[in-house]
């Protein structure tokens, strides 16, 4: 299981969306606290991207900007906040010199992974020759999808939204490669490590296991793993364990038994207990509360 996509199919929820606009200047535009990430691409003009307690962020044709935390901010031809309304509230003029692509992804954060807890409140990737070539051929793609009207539109948006997730998310990691969870993915143990867990997260791990699996001793993997991860190995495995189950409860229609067998317990009373302590509610309430 490739973590990243396990992370994100994790945190999902519902459909991403977005929409494209070509105004021309003055504009500005708000857009207030989301539950998921929202991005931007400017496919042509200039702009701002304004968030609270940020400096504002220049933003030049081709760059693409992701707010991971859903975080309050406004998009603007000035760096400045004032007079902007509401996206809804926008008045395309199709021979505006400013264009861009705008579009959010609904995530529930008390699922939420350090791997994407680790991005900062605005993620700015700048358009540049060589840059990201992956992400710019998923820009391009959506771009002319979403201004068109051919069969079968809404499912290629649909996946091409969670391509360019992915690829934000990788872009970001391919120039901060010193980071904790960017070196995790990179270090080859302990991405064989957290592979092995996400793969089979039901399946009996012990540290001496692991250690074994990928050649370490059990001091050296734990040092190593909480180094880059911030959790020992065994922490790491009950929290992805916990959180797996949290989307398998609200997502679906399981009985608890099955639940339980997925994420490695023997029997629902252990898994609830497990559960309970973990986030406070019986797997019952957790589920019947969303």
């Amino acid at each position: 299981m490739d973590v990243l996509s396990d992370v994100i199919t994790t945190m999902r929820t519902g459909r991403p969306s977005s929409s494209r606009l070509r105004v021309d200047p003055p504009w500005s535009y708000r857009f207030d606290r989301y539950e998921g990430a929202g991005f931007h691409v400017l496919l042509r003009g200039t702009g701002w991207l304004l968030a609270e307690g940020a400096a504002p962020v220049p933003l030049g044709t081709g760059d693409v900007v992701l707010v991971p935390h859903g975080s309050a901010h406004v998009l603007s031809h000035a760096p400045r906040a004032e007079g902007a309304v509401p996206l809804d509230g926008a008045v395309a003029d199709p021979d505006g010199r400013t264009e861009f692509l705008c579009g959010k992804y609904r995530l529930d954060h008390t699922r939420g992974h350090p791997l994407l807890a680790a991005l900062p409140d605005v993620v700015h990737l700048p358009a540049g020759p060589g840059r990201h070539p992956g992400l710019r051929a998923a820009v391009d793609l959506l771009a002319t999808e979403v201004s068109g009207g051919r069969a079968g539109r809404d499912a290629v948006v649909s996946g091409l939204l969670d391509l360019l997730l992915v690829y934000m998310a990788r872009a970001w990691f391919d120039d901060h490669p010193d980071g904790g969870w960017p070196r995790a993915l990179r270090d080859r143990e302990v991405a064989a490590v957290l592979e092995a867990l996400h793969t089979d997260p039901a399946a009996p791990w012990r540290l001496e296991e692991l250690a074994a699996r990928v050649g370490l001793s059990r001091a050296t993997l734990a040092r190593r793993f909480t180094a880059l991860t911030g959790q020992p190995p065994m922490t790491y495995l009950t929290w992805w364990r916990m959180t797996s189950a949290a989307r398998l409860l609200r997502t679906g229609d399981q009985p608890l038994a099955a639940v339980a067998r997925q994420v490695g317990y023997g029997s629902p009373f252990a898994f609830s207990h497990a559960f309970k302590r973990h986030f406070g509610h019986t797997p019952g309430h957790y589920r019947a509360s969303a």
